[in-house]
Parts: C-alpha cells; sequence; structure tokens
C-alpha cells in the first residue's frame, strides 16, 4: 500500500507523534472507495442532461409554457442550494459514506418516479428528489477525497470529474436514440437513467458496513504505549462568511453553474430553432458535455501544481466568450465549434472543485467551504436559467438571452482570478 493512501489528513504536531502510523487499510477498500466515487460521479448530471433534447417533448406532454420550463432548468441549482446545506451535518452524523449511499438511491428513485406522476407538480416533486440526491453528493465529493486521498487531491478530483462529464455527456448523446429505441416515448428514455443510479447505490452499501470506510487515524506515542486517549480538543469554529477567498469561490462557482446549466437546459433548443434536428442537437450537446472527459481529468492536476489558478479561469472564461459569439451570429453554421468551445469553458466547474480542495488545510476546513461555496453559488445560479427563458419567451429569439450569458462571463473572470490566488480560509480567519 502507497504511503499516498495511508497518510493521515490532519497529523498532530512532532512533538505529540513518535511516528504517523495509520490503520491498517485493505486494498479492496481503497479500489471500492474509487469504484464508488466514480459511479456516483456518473450519476450526478443525467438527471438534468437527459431533459434537455426532450424538453419540448415534455413540455408538449406536460403542457409547459416557456416561462415553467425555464423554471424547470432552475429547479437543479435551487435544489443544489437548499439541501447541500444539510450535507455537513449529516456527514458528520452518519458518516459521508452513508450519506452518498442514501443519495444515489434518492437519484434513482425520483428518476424512475417523475416521468409517470403525471402533470407538471409531480414531474417537478419527483425530479427535486433525484436533484436531494444529487445536491448532498455533490457537496461530499470533495471531502471523500480530501479525506482519503489527501495527497492527490488534484488526481481523485480529476478522475471524478471525469466521470461526472461522461456521464454529462452519455445523458444528452443516447437519451434521444434510446428513446426512439424504445417505442419513442419521453417516459421511458428519461426514466432509463434511474438503472444507472441503481447500480451506484451498491458500492456505497458495502462501504457502509465495512467499518474500515473511516478516515485512518494517527497514535501518539502515549497511545502507544497504552495510556487512555485524551478526549479530543473541538475544532475551531471558521466563521467563512468573513474569508474573501471563500465568498469569490461561492461567486465564481455559481457564475459557472448558471453557464453550466443554461447550457444543459437551453443550448438544444437553441440549435433546433436554428434548424438542426433534435438527434443532432442532443449530440452537440454531448460533443460540449465529453469536452470535459479529457480534460476534467487534466485541468485538476495542472491547477494543482500551480500557485495561482487565475491563468487557467481565463482561458477558460476566453473560450466561453468566442462560444457565446458564434451562437449569436452562426448558431448553425458552426454548430459544432461552438459546441467545443463552450464546452472547453464548462471545465470550470471541475477548476472549482480543485480550489475548493486547495483552498483549506484541513479536512474540516474543506467540509465548511464545500458546503459554503456550492451551496452559496448554486443560489446565485438560480435565476439564471430561469431568465433565458422569460426572455425567450417575451422577445422570441435568443439574442437576448445569448447576450445575457456573455454578459456574465465577465464577473467570473474576476472572481475566478481572485479565488485562484494563493491563500487558505484558515490563514484569512486567524
Amino acid at each position: 500500500m502507497s504511503r499516498d493512501e495511508t497518510r493521515t489528513l490532519n497529523p498532530a504536531p512532532a512533538a505529540s507523534v513518535r511516528q504517523e502510523q495509520p490503520q491498517p487499510r485493505s486494498a479492496w477498500v481503497t479500489r471500492l472507495v474509487i469504484l464508488g466515487l466514480v459511479l456516483a460521479a456518473l450519476n450526478l448530471r443525467p438527471a438534468i442532461t437527459s431533459l434537455g433534447p426532450l424538453l419540448e417533448e415534455v413540455r408538449t406532454g406536460l403542457g409547459m409554457s416557456g416561462s415553467v420550463a425555464g423554471l424547470l432548468t432552475s429547479v437543479p441549482p435551487l435544489c443544489f442550494a437548499v439541501f447541500g446545506l444539510t450535507a455537513p451535518r449529516l456527514a458528520r452524523r452518519f458518516g459521508p459514506g452513508a450519506i452518498v449511499c442514501a443519495g444515489m438511491a434518492a437519484i434513482a428513485a425520483g428518476l424512475f418516479l417523475r416521468p409517470y406522476l403525471g402533470g407538471t407538480a409531480g414531474f417537478l416533486a419527483a425530479s427535486a428528489l433525484a436533484l436531494m440526491g444529487i445536491a448532498v453528493s455533490n457537496i461530499l465529493m470533495p471531502v471523500i477525497v480530501k479525506r482519503w486521498f489527501p495527497d492527490r487531491v488534484g488526481q481523485m478530483t480529476g478522475l471524478y470529474s471525469m466521470a461526472l462529464a461522461l456521464g454529462t455527456a452519455l445523458a444528452a448523446a443516447a437519451t434521444v436514440p434510446m428513446t426512439r429505441a424504445m417505442g419513442g416515448s419521453w417516459q421511458t428514455g428519461l426514466a432509463v437513467w434511474g438503472t444507472l443510479a441503481a447500480v451506484a447505490v451498491l458500492p456505497w452499501l458495502v462501504l457502509t458496513r465495512h467499518s474500515s470506510t473511516r478516515a485512518p487515524k494517527t497514535r501518539t506515542a502515549a497511545q502507544e504505549q497504552g495510556a487512555p486517549a485524551p478526549a479530543p480538543a473541538p475544532a475551531p469554529a471558521l466563521s467563512i462568511t468573513r474569508s474573501r477567498t471563500a465568498w469569490a469561490l461561492a461567486c465564481y462557482f455559481g457564475l459557472q453553474a448558471t453557464a453550466a446549466y443554461i447550457t444543459m437546459g437551453w443550448m438544444p433548443q437553441i440549435f433546433r430553432d436554428a434548424g438542426v434536428s433534435a438527434g443532432t442537437a442532443g449530440v452537440l450537446l454531448a460533443v460540449t458535455m465529453a469536452m470535459g472527459v479529457p480534460l476534467a481529468f487534466v485541468i485538476p492536476r495542472v491547477a494543482s501544481r500551480l500557485r495561482n489558478q487565475g491563468p487557467i479561469v481565463v482561458a477558460l472564461g476566453l473560450c466561453g466568450l468566442m462560444g457565446y459569439a458564434g451562437l449569436y451570429l452562426a448558431p448553425a453554421t458552426g454548430a459544432w465549434a461552438w459546441a467545443l468551445l463552450l464546452g472547453v469553458s464548462n471545465c470550470a466547474f471541475p477548476l472549482a472543485l480543485t480550489m475548493i480542495g486547495m483552498r483549506a488545510k484541513s479536512g474540516a476546513g474543506v467540509v465548511r467551504l464545500s458546503a459554503f461555496a456550492q451551496s452559496t453559488g448554486y443560489l446565485i445560479s438560480i435565476p439564471g436559467p430561469l431568465l433565458v427563458g422569460v426572455l425567450y419567451q417575451h422577445s422570441g429569439s435568443w439574442g437576448l438571452p445569448i447576450g445575457l450569458m456573455a454578459g456574465l462571463m465577465v464577473p467570473q473572470l474576476v472572481v475566478g482570478v481572485l479565488a485562484g490566488r494563493n491563500r487558505t480560509i484558515e490563514d484569512e480567519l486567524g
């Protein structure tokens, strides 16, 4: 077993520890954690990207207006913000693995149920159940990585970010063909993704029943000589809202989430209104999401080696601005190029996750920062997709919505550069 796999997250001071002696951990448990991370990540976006290519059929089937459809695309960040706040408390009480396991079960149940409950209200309620599972899992992914692989944050963040991008792209590309192959019913085409979530429950179910799923602990010299362990001192509370870096990360996370959910919810419709077929529009969305598969593995590894992640923030933002300009000027003619550029821009998500792991020194700090940055960020992102739907319905074209998307990229660049500075919340808060 490598030293990376057994190194503890918060070693005690050298004077009180003779030598780090992590509790032994089975290799198969480590492999199962990695498998669980990958399977969980695969399920963090299909509930959303499977809907985009079939949004027109869902709107027709449920009788939705454009504004209500905009509300539907705003439900994911709303659920992520509200339910994400509960993740730290639930993780402290039950353990991160148990909460991720429950999250995967909620995703499966919500996806199986939502097409068949009848009416917009039932569809929204079941979607909220699935999104609740996604929300708590979103928050706890960086925590599990920091806890189990503290010296490989970039590598493991890249791995599950790549799996997340793969699941996102797979749902976008395969939903329409699968729907046609299974008889053309949009209900079946959406419900089938619950099967993937059900599979993801299994490794986490095993891990929650295995006592070694807790992070290894160190033994002090006194404990090795048989002395009773002293009562642990409570970790100092971090007033996270006083940290400028935490706010910069939250704003950056929120603005990149705004761009991502507008893209996932509305980009297929932009292409369809420009004359692109439904199947091709789904494939274009899949291309956008698929760009995250290689880049989500590379960007966190590169970012973790840099003291300042600002240059990466700028490069991704410029790609987004070029993609929006293309959507405005020639949406159908250069569709593949715009899909690629927006796919690169969407890799701000794994970059944000990597910076969350780097802007805190301790596991407790990562939990607090992850919950604050993601929950606050998702609150920030709620109005964006809804406003796009309203602007589209009242203007009858995509000019104003695309202008809004491009305009939001400017503050995203600014706060991203601030969040990328080499500092931690513990340093800022003393």
